[in-house]
């Protein structure tokens, strides 16, 4: 269906990381943590096309508006540069939302959230519904950023009472929390998960390969596992 673009929103101070709002014709049938089809024809398409998939970082709750979250680069695809010069009115094209990136049904089972980078989108949208409809969840959040102009989401992260671990790999002199790269081995030493719990994996593919393999070597059994992973381009 179409959808028709609305604003953009930095949600960094480099502006690098933007946060596109539209608005589609009907109300689409979203689930919190799941990903629509893009189609966004352009002149002179590089070779990756007019389509790519993007987790909707808004929440359910935000209708009958719908967001994506993506990092921007100069250097970037022909699609995210057509993308960053959207004006409000221009249309693209959307499919249903879909995916199972999604809360579990028993609301009892405990949740460990793992992201990189803008892998953490998913998760804003699954907090924020949470947040918006009063509904509380075992969660223990995992946040890995490289630097930290990359974090984003801190204030509803925080304002959700979760605690997040948040880990900067290359922090500077005002950094004040946890430094070093994430592994299966600090998510379990910290996190101490009991033997119901489901891991949650998003961003990078290496990284959530990586992560995966990690857990699974621990001892964590792979139907536990639920992953995203994000090509970035």
């Amino acid at each position: 269906m179409k959808a028709t673009f609305i604003r953009q929103q930095p949600e960094n101070s480099a502006r690098s990381i933007i946060t596109f709002w539209f608005q589609p014709e009907a109300q689409l049938d979203q689930i919190a943590g799941q990903f629509v089809e893009i189609t966004l024809s352009h002149n002179s398409p590089d070779e990756r096309g007019h389509k790519r998939w993007y987790t909707l970082s808004n929440s359910p709750t935000d209708t009958p508006l719908i967001s994506i979250t993506t990092n921007l680069d100069k250097n970037g695809s022909s699609f995210k540069q057509t993308l960053s010069q959207l004006r409000p009115g221009d249309q693209i094209i959307i499919s249903e939302p879909m995916g199972d990136f999604v809360l579990p049904k028993d609301a009892s089972i405990p949740l460990i959230f793992i992201a990189g980078g803008i892998g953490i989108t998913p998760y804003h949208s699954i907090i924020k519904f949470l947040n918006d409809t009063g509904q509380n969840r075992n969660i223990n959040l995992f946040y890995s950023v490289r630097t930290p102009r990359e974090l984003i989401y801190k204030e509803i992260l925080e304002s959700a009472n979760l605690s997040p671990t948040i880990i900067c790999q290359k922090p500077d002199s005002s950094w004040q929390g946890e430094t070093g790269y994430l592994s299966g081995q600090r998510i379990m030493d910290k996190a101490q998960p009991s033997p119901g719990s489901l891991f949650y994996i998003s961003g990078p593919k290496s990284l959530v390969e990586t992560i995966e393999k990690d857990l699974i070597r621990l001892g964590v059994n792979r139907t536990y596992l639920v992953t995203d992973a994000f090509s970035g381009l």
